[in-house]
């Protein structure tokens, strides 16, 4: 495999560590480059535009952005891109919603240099691949997250995007709501989440695995 073959990873994680540790589990293969590391989603966003990766580990939490609106944003481009959630939390709601929404593949950020490898080269062969611990169950995670929180999907959704530093009017656009409708549906999940305003509704939802 030459140059014009290699594998380029772009690692998207707030910890520094996580980037030193994923070029060890790929410094035996010559044949996939990390090509560098962002740690918010505006980075992300510029470093795939300008480096042109095949593949992204994109972390389920990062400062700035929700991983479920990010995976989109960086499909849009002109140059197809996998994504490979790569997370420590293998019960955690998003995991569920990160599939729904189109990811590639997911792994634990224990899995082996072996493992990694592996799933980097199969999503580039356009298949699907997902930590086995994990199981056909994570898709159903996101579920029975919300079904303990008592929050409807629609709710779930409106509290995401909130989540993400949208405004009302930003979040009826979005969805296809007016906006009395997401304001009804945001009063709905701070009482359900016993929040009294829109920060502490994100710190409870943070708390019990939804974001």
């Amino acid at each position: 495999m030459n140059n014009a073959h290699e594998i380029r990873v772009l690692v998207v994680d707030d910890h520094p560590v996580v980037l030193d540790g994923v070029a060890l589990l790929l410094r035996r293969d010559p044949h996939i480059r990390i090509i560098g590391g962002a740690s918010t989603a505006g980075d992300a966003l510029d470093m795939t535009a300008r480096l042109r990766p095949h593949v992204i580990l994109l972390d389920l939490h990062l400062a700035d952005g929700i991983t479920v609106d990010l995976l989109g944003s960086l499909r849009a481009g002109e140059n197809p891109v996998r994504v490979i959630v790569f997370t420590a939390f293998g019960q955690h709601a998003a995991i569920g919603a990160a599939i729904e929404a189109g990811a590639d593949g997911c792994l634990l950020k224990d899995a082996t240099g072996t493992d990694l490898v592996r799933a980097i080269r199969l999503v580039v062969a356009g298949e699907r691949i997902f930590d086995p611990r994990l199981s056909d169950r994570s898709a159903s995670h996101i579920q029975s997250r919300l079904v303990r929180a008592g929050l409807t999907r629609r709710e779930y959704d409106v509290l995401r995007l909130v989540a993400a530093g949208k405004s009302n009017p930003e979040i009826a656009e979005k969805l296809g709501l007016a906006r009395n409708t997401v304001k009804s549906y945001l009063q709905t999940v701070m009482q359900k989440l016993g929040a009294r305003n829109r920060v502490e509704a994100i710190g409870r939802a943070q708390e019990a695995s939804l974001l």
